[in-house]
């Protein structure tokens, strides 16, 4: 079964949000998925979130 998604509105720097696109293409991912994977290797790393079975990097 998958899992539903939290929507969020963010606000973010221009120039912020134009460095993140740049990386995503280089990544193949959508804006979204990229801010999605840096914060859940953010939380991981911090000990914030157990880490899953399944792998969502």
């Amino acid at each position: 079964m998958a899992r539903q998604r939290k929507s969020y509105p963010l606000r973010i720097d221009p120039d912020v949000h134009a460095a993140l696109e740049r990386w995503a293409a280089d990544e193949l991912r959508s804006v979204n998925a990229q801010i999605e994977f840096l914060l859940r290797k953010a939380v991981l790393d911090a000990g914030r979130l157990k880490r899953e079975t399944d792998s969502h990097e």
